[in-house]
C-alpha cells in the first residue's frame, strides 16, 4: 500500500472539522468556477467562429476558381467547362464537391422603388444544404431541363420591396456594350435569412442559364467554380493543390483571401480566449496554493511527528500534494459538470438570444469540441500540480522538535 496516499485519504476524511476546511471549500469553488468559465468561453468563441465561417462559406464556397483578371469585379470572365477537370479535383482527399456559378449585377424594381442586387446563377450541381437550413418559407430553386424563372431572395430584400413567396419580380441588367438594359421577369420561389447582412442585402439565387444568356455566353461557359472541402484546417493546403492543378490563366483563392477582414476579425477572438484562460488559470493556481499553505501551517505539528517517525521530506511532501490533487480533481469534476451542463442546455434550447443584426445570429452559439475540453482539464491539472511543488518545499524547513513543541 502507498503509505503517503493512505495518510492523505485520512487527512481528507477527517479535515471537515478543522479551520482549513473553509479555505478548502473556497479553493474547490475557485477551480470549479475557473473551469466553467474556460469551457463556456471556448465553446462560445469556437461556436461563433464556426457559425460565421459556415455562413461565409455558404455564399462563396471554401475555394473559388475564376478567370485571372487584374480588374476585380463581381462579374467574372467566362470559363469554358472543359478547362476544369472536376474528376481530378475530387480525386484529392479533402475535396468534397465542385460546383459552377455565374454572377450578374442587376436592379430589382417594383412600383415604388428600385434595389441593387447580385444574381448568383447556379446549376443542377449546386449544393443547396446551406440555404435549405436558412430557408424561412417557400422552397429552393429547382433546376429542371427547361429555363427556370424562380429566384431565392433574402428576408432583407423581401421586406425592402414588400415581396412574398410567389410574387413576380422584375429585374433589369446592364451590359457594357448595350444602351438599353435587359429585363427579366422572375418569381419568388423562397425567402432565406442567414444574418450576414452584407450578403443578405444583395444576393439572390437563380438559374445560371439566365446569366449565360444575359452575357451572351454559351451553355459551356460559366463564371467560375466553388470548391467545398471537408476539413477547414486544411484549406490553405487544398487551395494550393487546386491552384497547381488548373490552367495557367485561371486563379484559385480561398474564402480567407476573398474575405480577409472578416477572417482576421475571427482570428482576433482567439486572443480573447487565451487571455480569459490565463486569468482563470491564475485564479485557480493562487487559490490552490493558498489552500496548501494553510494546510501545511495547520499541520505543522503533524509534519513534525511524521518526520520523527522516519518520514523524509519527499514522503511528507507527497502527502500534501496528494491532498491538494484531490482538491484540484474535485474542483474539475464540479466545474466540468456545471460548465458542460450549461453549454449543452444552451446548445439544445438556445435560451440566451442575440440581436441578429449585430451578431449575425439570433442566439449564443455553442461548439463543444472534446479535444479542447480535454486539453483544458489536462492543462489545469499539470499546471496546478507543477506549481504546488513550490509551496510544498516549505515542508523541508520544518524541524521535528520545534514542530512538536509548536503544537
Amino acid at each position: 500500500m502507498n503509505t503517503e496516499f493512505f495518510i492523505a485519504k485520512k487527512m481528507i476524511r477527517h479535515g471537515k472539522k478543522q479551520f482549513s476546511h473553509s479555505m478548502v471549500k473556497i479553493s474547490v469553488f475557485s477551480i470549479a468556477l475557473s473551469i466553467i468559465v474556460m469551457i463556456i468561453s471556448v465553446a462560445i468563441v469556437t461556436g461563433f467562429q464556426n457559425e460565421i465561417r459556415n455562413k461565409v462559406v455558404g455564399f462563396g464556397g471554401h475555394i473559388q476558381i475564376t478567370k485571372y483578371d487584374v480588374n476585380h469585379s463581381l462579374e467574372n470572365k467566362p470559363i469554358a467547362k472543359n478547362e476544369i477537370s472536376k474528376e481530378d479535383l475530387l480525386a484529392e482527399d479533402g475535396i468534397e464537391h465542385v460546383q459552377a456559378f455565374s454572377n450578374k449585377a442587376g436592379i430589382l424594381k417594383n412600383k415604388e422603388q428600385i434595389y441593387g442586387v447580385l444574381l448568383k446563377g447556379v446549376g443542377a450541381d449546386y449544393d443547396w444544404s446551406f440555404f435549405e437550413n436558412s430557408l424561412l418559407e417557400g422552397e429552393i430553386v429547382k433546376k429542371n431541363d427547361s429555363l427556370s424563372n424562380a429566384v431565392l431572395i433574402s428576408e432583407k430584400i423581401s421586406l425592402a420591396l414588400d415581396l412574398k413567396v410567389g410574387d413576380d419580380l422584375r429585374t433589369y441588367f446592364i451590359n457594357p456594350n448595350e444602351v438599353q438594359p435587359r429585363g427579366r421577369k422572375f418569381y419568388v420561389s423562397g425567402i432565406y435569412s442567414t444574418g450576414m447582412v452584407q450578403f443578405d442585402e444583395r444576393v439572390i439565387l437563380g438559374d445560371m442559364s439566365h446569366v449565360q444568356q444575359l452575357n451572351g455566353w454559351g451553355e459551356d461557359s460559366v463564371g467560375g467554380y466553388e470548391v467545398l472541402v471537408s476539413d477547414f484546417d486544411r484549406l490553405d493546403e487544398l487551395t494550393k493543390f487546386v491552384y497547381q492543378n488548373i490552367n495557367y490563366d485561371l486563379y484559385a483563392e480561398s474564402i480567407k483571401e476573398i474575405e480577409p477582414q472578416l477572417f482576421d476579425w475571427l482570428g482576433l477572438l482567439d486572443m480573447n480566449v487565451i487571455v480569459i484562460i490565463i486569468l482563470m488559470m491564475i485564479v485557480a493556481v493562487m487559490n490552490i496554493i493558498t489552500a496548501l499553505l494553510i494546510l501545511i501551517l495547520e499541520k505543522t505539528s503533524f509534519i513534525g511527528v511524521l518526520k520523527a517517525l522516519g518520514f523524509n521530506n519527499v514522503s511528507v511532501r507527497k502527502i500534501f500534494i496528494y491532498n491538494a490533487s484531490y482538491l484540484v480533481l474535485k474542483g474539475l469534476f464540479w466545474g466540468n459538470l456545471i460548465g458542460l451542463s450549461l453549454a449543452i442546455i444552451q446548445q439544445q434550447f438556445k435560451l440566451i438570444t442575440l440581436s441578429q443584426d449585430s451578431y449575425y445570429m439570433p442566439y449564443v452559439p455553442i461548439n463543444l469540441q472534446w479535444d479542447y475540453i480535454l486539453a483544458l482539464n489536462v492543462g489545469t491539472i499539470i499546471i496546478c500540480l507543477f506549481i504546488l511543488i513550490i509551496p510544498s518545499m516549505l515542508i523541508s524547513r520544518v524541524r521535528p522538535v520545534k514542530a512538536i513543541r509548536f503544537s
